[in-house]
Order: C-alpha cells, then sequence, then structure tokens
C-alpha cells in the first residue's frame, strides 16, 4: 500500500494507525521465528478473541490444535509438504486449524433461544460440512488477525496431507483439518517481498 493511500485509509478508521498496521497494514506472513516462546496466556487471548468473529447462526465450527509435544510436532511435521517443514519444525507455536463436521451437536450452547433448530442438520451430514467449512475459514481469518492482536505474527500453510494430519490430530472426532499455521515473534530474514494486492476499481463494485 502507497503512503498516500495508507494516509487516506488511516483517515477513516475508527481504530489509531499503529493498530491498523498492526492488524493489515504492516502485518505480513512469518517464514522465520525468533527463538522466543508464546505462552499460554497468550494462546488463550488468541482464541477469545478468534471466537467472537461472526459465523452463521453462531455456530464456530472451527476447532484449534495447538501442537506443543515434540511427538506430535514432529508427528505434524511429516505430513506437511517439505517447503513448509522447517517453518513449522521451527515456530514457537503450531496450530492445526479444523473444522467440526457436527458442530450441530452444540447448538444448546451457541443457539440456546433455539436448540431445536438442530433437527434441520441432523440428516444432512453434506450440507453440515460445508457449512463447516465455509465458516471455519472465516473464523481462519479472525485467527490470523487475533494473532497479530496478541502481538505475534502468523505464517499460515496450506500444503500437508490433511487426512495424514487428521490422523494425528484428530483421531476419533468428527474434526477435519484445513490449514496449519506457525505462531509467534519473527526471526531473522523472515519476510519475503510484499505480493501486489487487487486495487479497488479491480475488487469492488457499487451497484
Amino acid at each position: 500500500m502507497s503512503v498516500d493511500t495508507a494516509t487516506t485509509v488511516y483517515d477513516n478508521l475508527g481504530i489509531d494507525a499503529t493498530t491498523a498496521d498492526a492488524l493489515f497494514l504492516q502485518a505480513r506472513t512469518a517464514n522465520t521465528f525468533a527463538d522466543q516462546p508464546v505462552s499460554q496466556e497468550q494462546l488463550d487471548a488468541i482464541y477469545e478473541l478468534t471466537k467472537m468473529g461472526p459465523t452463521m447462526m453462531n455456530n464456530q465450527p472451527l476447532r484449534i490444535t495447538w501442537v506443543q509435544s515434540p511427538e506430535a510436532r514432529a508427528a505434524v511435521v511429516a505430513k506437511l509438504a517439505e517447503g513448509n517443514r522447517a517453518k513449522a519444525e521451527q515456530a514457537p507455536a503450531l496450530a492445526v486449524l479444523s473444522y467440526d463436521a457436527d458442530w450441530h451437536e452444540q447448538f444448546p450452547v451457541f443457539f440456546p433461544h433455539a436448540p431445536e433448530r438442530k433437527a434441520m442438520f441432523d440428516g444432512d451430514a453434506a450440507t453440515r460440512a460445508e457449512i463447516a467449512k465455509n465458516n471455519a475459514w472465516m473464523q481462519s481469518g479472525y485467527f490470523i488477525v487475533a494473532v497479530r492482536a496478541a502481538g505475534l505474527h502468523a505464517g499460515p500453510m496450506g500444503g500437508f496431507d490433511a487426512a495424514g494430519v487428521d490422523e494425528v490430530v484428530n483421531g476419533g472426532t468428527s474434526h477435519r483439518s484445513f490449514l496449519v499455521v506457525n505462531v509467534g515473534v519473527p526471526g531473522e530474514n523472515a519476510w519475503f517481498d510484499r505480493l501486489p494486492r487487487l486495487d479497488a476499481e479491480t475488487a469492488t463494485a457499487t451497484i
């Protein structure tokens, strides 16, 4: 983003420029990480922010697995594409993001004023899975912004054997992995050159 464009954006926000930079304008995908631990309190704060984003009927299908033990991390890393393995080994925190295909079982919790609506989804696993994937992907965006709000950087990765990762972290559940995210403080040479973003004329329309 150019300085002039950023200045115009800053003038039209309800947050200060420093926060806008940290969450969006200067935030980057980290490719290396410093040897600085991420605390459990930070991980908890990330989820507390993530869960507040809107989802369809408040269904919140995202499930986060923090891969902390050396054995679990080695097992997950082995399922990643080769180019992603070193980053995942180095990151202080590693998250597997999954969607719960049986999210509707939580209707009494997330939709307490109308728990009977669970019946709308009881017999349609395909529709449930599609809803779960769409809303969990939306929540993954909230997750990345929450990581930034915690003073950290995220490195989301899609190159992995999802079935293999599910064997490691989701066995015996209705959870299905769709994204693996490195989390931590950036290390040396953490950034690739920022690639261009589409301009508003290309990506937006007014009718």
